[in-house]
């Protein structure tokens, strides 16, 4: 490739980690709110929230786009710009999902753990903040690395918007050079690169937060299962 199309290839890769970046602060927030919401005490509370999963989690992201970009620019009579409602769309669809990750963490907990709280006459919100969440959040961190994932794949619909991400790049490279095979295979090997990216980054997150609240990484198991079920090769077995 000439260095004109590597320079547009590299424009929609920065424009898809900004609309990574973006989506995935949006989701967070509502993952967050939404999930802990699902644990209220308050059933309305509870509707409402176990609502609006249901009906992001429900539907496609790639409609979703098309909603907030094309549909509700005629019912309102207002336009987002791509960017925005990319990351509006993907923030709100992939935040559905990150709700059910933060409840089930926090069901999680042992419930021990939530009496003590209040045996301490902590408010809800400080059982929340003291308690729940400093054990919950690491035990949602692999969970959250899937999502990023798959959030970083999904970001490659907003090509339907004309919105020069890495796909849509990509697809004008294919175009000037028609060659569909190797252009594909970079654009496949530079998703698969910022994922690997994602990947460490919250592993390293994820030791850090269980190191803060005295967990260490579980040992590398070096001894066969057999030999535990068996006795044969155990330390201190039977000769």
């Amino acid at each position: 490739m000439t260095s004109g199309l590597w320079e547009l290839v590299l424009e929609g890769v920065w424009v898809t980690v900004q609309l990574l970046f973006l989506s995935a602060l949006v989701a967070g927030a509502v993952s967050f709110a939404v999930g802990v919401a699902r644990t209220s005490r308050r059933w309305i509370v509870r509707f409402l929230a176990g609502l609006y999963t249901e009906v992001f989690r429900g539907t496609s992201a790639l409609i979703m786009i098309f909603w907030v970009y094309f549909v509700l620019p005629l019912a309102f009579g207002w336009q987002l710009v791509p960017m925005w409602a990319g990351t509006l769309a993907l923030g709100l669809t992939y935040g559905a999902y990150g709700s059910e990750i933060v409840r089930g963490a926090l069901n999680a907990v042992d419930p021990a753990q939530r009496e003590g709280g209040v045996a301490l006459s902590f408010t809800p919100w400080q059982r929340m903040r003291l308690i729940l969440l400093p054990q919950a959040v690491p035990e949602m961190i692999p969970s959250f690395c899937n999502l990023l994932v798959e959030l970083l794949k999904g970001t490659a619909l907003v090509s339907i918007m004309g919105m020069g991400d890495l796909a849509f790049s990509g697809n004008l490279v294919r175009l000037a050079l028609q060659q569909s095979a190797e252009i594909y295979a970079y654009v496949l090997l530079i998703y698969f690169a910022i994922a690997f990216v994602i990947t460490r980054l919250m592993r390293a997150l994820e030791r850090r937060l269980k190191a803060g609240i005295g967990k260490a990484p579980e040992p590398v198991r070096t001894t066969p299962r057999r030999a535990e079920a068996t006795g044969v090769g155990a330390p201190g077995g039977a000769a």
